[in-house]
């Protein structure tokens, strides 16, 4: 894919701050500290389009960047770790959660987890819920630049164990650091713009 333009449009809570142009989404989900912004940031060669954080949880609204403007990337709030209260936690899960389930625009989703540890609990409800809601859903396993490439077999099925993905299940590695994974992630991600 070729990035003529990407920029940031809007932070949003309530569908009615979302974006009303009726063009494609791509959401991007993930534990605070699997590197969504990273990702985000790389697959747009910018490096700060996505602000990235050294504190987990930083994104806490939804975040809307159009791409070429012909589409746009959804940030979502991390999960899992954020320093915040049971109350924030709970109002963030439930706009994510009706962004996901009622956004008629969403394409895919971009389920983010770390390659170096077995998917956490939180990881498995959102998971669960996303199959559950039969939503498109592409699993990405960041940081591939953390493990060597002898133990990532053992990672991956680590993952799709938990996961329940079986032997083949499709995950893509993926490195910032080296661009690992992003042509075969843009694949996918223009596959269901394609099919919009």
């Amino acid at each position: 894919m070729k990035i003529k333009s990407s920029e940031f449009v809007t932070s949003a809570v309530k569908p009615e701050q979302y974006p009303d142009t009726g063009l494609p989404e791509v959401a991007f989900v993930g534990r605070s500290n699997v590197g969504k912004s990273s990702l985000l940031n790389c697959l747009i060669n910018r490096k700060k389009l996505a602000l990235t954080s050294g504190t987990p949880g930083k994104t806490r609204l939804v975040n809307f960047f159009i791409i070429n403007d012909a589409f746009y990337f959804v940030d979502l709030p991390g999960y899992g770790f954020a320093r915040v209260s049971q109350e924030t936690k709970s109002s963030w899960g439930q706009f994510v959660e009706s962004y996901l389930q009622d956004r008629e625009p969403l394409k895919l989703i971009v389920f983010l987890v770390d390659v170096r540890h077995p998917p956490s609990a939180d990881d498995l409800v959102m998971y669960r819920w996303l199959i559950h809601f039969n939503l498109p859903t592409v699993i990405v396993a960041t940081k591939a630049d953390k493990i060597s490439r002898m133990h990532r077999p053992k990672h991956m099925k680590q993952i799709r164990d938990s996961l329940g993905l079986g032997v083949e299940g499709p995950i893509i590695l993926f490195s910032v650091t080296t661009g690992e994974g992003k042509d075969e992630l843009w694949q996918r991600i223009n596959q269901y713009l394609k099919s919009s």
